[in-house]
């Protein structure tokens, strides 16, 4: 797959996407890079620590969170992105499922355009992302927990994703997914996801694992967001055993670290 200017390769390695919240009220780090010095300075720090790709982020997603107009969101985002792309050669990712949101950001440098609600939200969003040929992330997402039969449930939802994608013309090899933990589930349903998330790799996918400091952490280790960051690293683990290839987190070089380990032991299997 390749986004941006690189290339990954998902059957030989893993990968981190960085999180960079430039935000007021992000959950766990609202405040912190809101200005494009600090995000830029921040960014110079996981470039060092083995991001991969940094993924920005202008509007938080937190439960109960305060949705923003689109220009408010293209006001926070483009400045970074447009810096980030100007004083680093890594590939930038833009966490919105907003069609003009996602089309500025490409304007100004964006490489991927990751979209929480798997295309479901903006009709206009398949279309923006097909006719700009980036590469985009599809998270499974939906307005209630109310499900059948769970896993054959969100296999489902993400059926109807990726025909959307197709419909709209977005190449298959511009397509990860990920499960969408803390959307659209309990508790329970968090941690079996995490779990189960192997069953994904059946659409032919690779697959994106998001946990970083998330509420199923907190709730299992009783820790406050910032002190998640061993919880996180378990769910990186097992996410990679389970076929994961991309991790999006805050903690980049302790989920690194923990990709390094799981790589060097499992390759005997």
């Amino acid at each position: 797959m390749k986004i941006g200017n690189r290339n990954f390769d998902f059957d030989n390695n893993a990968y981190i996407m960085a999180i960079l919240n430039v935000t007021p009220d992000s959950f766990s780090d609202g405040g912190k890079w809101n200005s494009v010095d600090s995000a830029l300075k921040h960014t110079e720090q996981l470039i060092a620590q083995g991001a991969d790709i940094i993924d920005v982020g202008g509007e938080s997603t937190r439960p109960g969170y305060t949705k923003i107009s689109d220009e408010e969101e293209i006001e926070r985002i483009s400045p970074v992105i447009e810096q980030i792309k100007s004083n680093f050669d890594i590939p930038v990712s833009l966490d919105t499922y907003k069609s003009k949101v996602a089309k500025a950001g490409i304007v100004v440098g964006a490489d991927l355009i990751n979209d929480i609600w798997g295309l479901k939200y903006d009709d206009n969003m398949a279309k923006v992302i097909a006719d700009e040929k980036v590469a985009c992330c599809l998270m499974h997402n939906r307005t209630d927990e109310n499900y059948n039969n769970y896993m054959e449930d969100v296999l489902n939802d993400l059926r109807e994703t990726l025909d959307i994608a197709k419909k709209a013309g977005i190449e298959k090899d511009k397509i990860m997914i990920d499960p969408g933990v803390g959307f659209a589930k309990s508790y329970e349903q968090n941690l079996e996801i995490i779990e189960k998330c192997d069953k994904l790799l059946e659409l032919g996918f690779p697959i994106l694992l998001g946990t970083s400091r998330k509420s199923v952490v907190g709730l299992t280790v009783d820790r406050t967001a910032d002190l998640r960051v061993a919880g996180t690293v378990a769910t990186t683990v097992i996410g990679y055993e389970k076929g994961c290839r991309f991790f999006r987190v805050h903690d980049v070089a302790e989920n690194l670290d923990a990709i390094k380990m799981a790589k060097a032991i499992t390759k005997f299997r």
